[in-house]
């Protein structure tokens, strides 16, 4: 199969953000964050008509107990007390949402579906908040009003109707908050499905899936306390500067008490130099940066499992000659399988580990120097380890290199995965997984008096397979941009245009309303930033962080709309007409979401006393058996991973390209098509390219390329007319935007360790345009 983008209805460029001159490319030689972001914040206040509300917002962001929590990232809340704990992509964020343009139904009437087929999506995004629920009308091919009522009923109707339950498919965006997230997966699974795929099943899959394996629990064991007494950091496969800008403040610390800090990564992003930290006011004011790297290592695509295997023979090498390199007495106590990984590493030569990794042999020690000199360490991740064919593998060999050195169950040390969405780690502690664990289900059943069907689910590619052969016929979707962020993007355009439904619950208009089954719903939200009102008043919700940190958020504005209701309000709905029959009460739940909370609190591991708890300053923090040294594997200690290394490298005349986002993105929602961190200007439809790589194939800078995507089963899409940009960036490795570049990544190139598509693992051949 061959895809030209013309062949899938790509936005007209003309449509959205229109630059007022042509694309620019100048490398970005200044800190992360400081001026450069108080700049942005300042464009972006005056854009989003936000000079008064969005002050207002940024005092009340992530602050304990009496705001709302970011719908950014995923980064933990400051510990310390600190009065602005945000970040130029927060702010921008919750302007975005804060919009005073409103998209009702005479914007409906003046627009047909097809129509807005041909818009950008920032332009989609851009005209404000939806505010009443509206249905699609095959014969106008416009979006009409319905009513909350009819809406429900429609839902409730294709859902009766489903001769099997596994027929539905129920999604679920990291933005949903928990007690919302738990009605959601108690109607699916009421209804008698474990069809919840989520965003974890593109980005942090492998992450949970290692750790279970190697730790026994799914999650990182750190939190934002050991970070603060680590002597050493590793990060890898993160650009933190706009995808966790919070972290800079660790980083920035961290240089301060003179902790060693490893950034590892194909690009040297700007979070990995240096920074102005924008609360440090002295520091805005004397524009004093502070480095946030003490050694930058650029692996290949792919390469850092050979990496960290090469650090942990230098370790295992070093123990040979100094025995406290090793942490015999922790291997022996707490780990099972050293003496087959001790082998591994001794057998794999170090001319292999370079190749694969792209790293010399003597930067592989350097890193391995700082490892072994540190007496506590933290290795911390996020997609660009992950979205590979080989992520669990080599979230696998972190934890080998944390094992070695006895890193886990003390202060300052151990795993910490990076989650890119407010709460998409509460997503999945709250219920939504297809593969739900017996002794969740037992208690769900228990307590909930259901009878939840016990077979697997399916996740985010199996569901887009079932909606192509038409096995699964209603796609609901709470949040996100389905269409946009799934890889494989005509593939699942098709799947949903091939659903007899398709619900959208959402802030704003996105490409996911306009590429709908053949009955569609958009179903407006409240925003995470608005005010709750409910029958036992004025409603809080609570979000889980990266580090497994619980704490509530509250709205502080008046919604957008009177017709909005919020998440739990609309799953209620939902269910309700799903199930007219049930037991559950759906609507004395969502009248005072304590009483979810209450149930909640009889359900999920570490929920207890919940509403008592989440109430405390920051919350309380979800118990992580691993930290306490207690391994829920089958061994029941840490499972060291004996996996055999994968061949990353390159076939001659191919590229590997990894997807990313843009600094002025969130996720697919695109704030401009500027990108000020790599240094561009007016432009996304490019490539970054090694300038040797680029003049091997003959491709000047800034120069037109055709760009084609080989899938394991032979097939091709590509791509036409984007701009070459060259960067530093290793031999044989390329990068690009998404979610445009999404349609290169074919659905059947799917990891078979996590199932996660291989978004940063495309092979590719990248020649000038023809």
């Amino acid at each position: 199969m061959s895809t030209d983008k013309d062949e899938w209805e790509e936005p007209e460029p003309s449509v959205g953000p229109v630059p007022t001159e042509g694309p620019e490319f100048h490398p970005y030689h200044h800190p992360a964050a400081g001026w450069g972001a108080a700049k942005s914040v300042s464009r972006v206040l005056v854009r989003e008509h936000a000079l008064l509300d969005g002050p207002r917002a940024i005092m009340r962001m992530n602050h304990e107990n009496t705001g709302f929590d970011c719908p950014g990232c995923a980064w933990p809340d400051d510990t310390k007390g600190l009065k602005l704990d945000i970040c130029e992509n927060g702010i921008k964020h919750v302007t975005w949402e804060m919009t005073p343009k409103r998209v009702g139904r005479e914007f409906f009437a003046a627009h047909s579906v097809t129509e807005l087929s041909r818009w950008s999506d920032y332009a989609l995004e851009d005209q404000g908040r939806l505010t009443e629920p509206m249905m699609y009308d095959p014969e106008t091919d416009h979006y009409v009003p319905t009513r909350w009522k009819d809406a429900f009923e429609l839902i409730g109707s294709a859902l009766r109707g489903l001769d099997d339950p596994g027929r539905a498919s129920f999604y679920t965006s990291g933005r949903l908050g928990n007690e919302a997230t738990f009605l959601y997966q108690l109607m699916a699974r009421e209804l008698g499905t474990n069809n919840l795929p989520d965003c974890s099943n593109m980005c942090h899959e492998a992450s949970g899936r290692a750790l279970q394996a190697s730790l026994g629990t799914g999650k990182g064991t750190v939190d934002l306390k050991d970070w603060e007494n680590a002597d050493a950091l590793f990060i890898l496969g993160v650009n933190a500067a706009s995808n966790a800008p919070r972290m800079l403040t660790a980083l920035a610390e961290a240089y301060h008490r003179g902790a060693q800090i490893v950034h590892i990564n194909p690009l040297v992003e700007a979070a990995a130099t240096r920074t102005i930290v924008p609360h440090d006011f002295l520091d805005m004011a004397l524009f004093k940066t502070t480095r946030t790297s003490t050694l930058n290592l650029q692996p290949r695509i792919g390469g850092d499992m050979a990496l960290l295997r090469g650090m942990a023979k230098a370790v295992l090498e070093e123990s040979k000659t100094d025995p406290k390199a090793l942490d015999q007495e922790f291997v022996d106590r707490h780990t099972s399988g050293f003496d087959e990984y001790r082998a591994l590493c001794e057998e794999t030569p170090w001319a292999e580990l370079e190749r694969q990794s792209g790293i010399s042999r003597a930067d592989i020690l350097k890193a391995a120097r700082i490892y072994n000199d540190a007496d506590r360490s933290i290795f911390s991740w996020c997609l660009g380890l992950t979205q590979h064919e080989h992520g669990v593998d080599t979230v696998r060999e972190i934890v080998n290199l944390l094992l070695l050195r006895g890193n886990l169950g003390r202060e300052g040390a151990g795993p910490s995965p990076v989650r890119g969405h407010s709460n998409v780690q509460g997503n999945r502690t709250c219920g939504i997984d297809h593969r739900p664990t017996a002794e969740f289900l037992d208690r769900l059943a228990e307590v909930c008096r259901i009878d939840p069907p016990r077979e697997h689910g399916l996740d985010t590619v199996g569901t887009i397979q079932a909606m192509l052969r038409g096995d699964v016929k209603v796609f609901v979707g709470m949040g996100g941009n389905f269409a946009m962020a799934a890889p494989d993007t005509p593939v699942t355009w098709a799947a949903l245009r091939n659903c007899d439904l398709t619900v959208q619950v959402s802030t704003k208009l996105n490409r996911s309303h306009l590429v709908h089954g053949r009955q569609a719903l958009i179903l407006p939200c409240l925003a995470r930033t608005e005010k709750d009102h409910q029958r036992k008043g004025i409603q809080s919700t609570s979000v889980e962080d990266s580090m497994s940190m619980v704490h509530l958020s509250i709205g502080m504005k008046r919604p957008a709309s009177p017709h909005l209701l919020s998440e739990p309000a609309i799953v209620a709905g939902m269910a309700r007409a799903a199930l007219p029959a049930s037991s559950t009460p759906w609507e004395w739940y969502v009248e005072d979401y304590d009483r979810i909370r209450d149930t909640m609190a009889q359900v999920l591991d570490g929920f207890e006393d919940f509403n008592r708890r989440v109430r405390l300053p920051l919350g309380f923090r979800i118990k992580q058996p691993a930290r306490e040294l207690v391994f829920l594997t089958a061994s029941g200690a840490a499972e060291f991973s004996a996996a055999r290394l994968p061949d990353v490298v390159p076939a001659p005349g191919t590229l590997a390209l990894g997807t990313m986002r843009s600094h002025d993105q969130w996720n697919t929602t695109i704030y401009s098509d500027n990108d000020r961190y790599r240094g561009i200007k007016n432009l996304r439809t490019l490539v970054f390219m090694n300038r040797g790589d680029m003049r091997e194939r003959g491709i000047a800078d800034l120069g037109p390329v055709d760009i084609t995507s080989t899938a394991r089963d032979g097939s091709t899409r590509s791509l036409s007319g984007y701009l070459a940009i060259p960067y530093d960036i290793p031999r044989g490795c390329a990068a690009g935007y998404m979610p445009e570049m999404n349609v290169l990544c074919a659905l059947a190139d799917h990891s078979t360790q996590s199932d996660q598509p291989i978004m940063k693992h495309v092979k590719v051949t990248i020649t000038p345009a023809t």
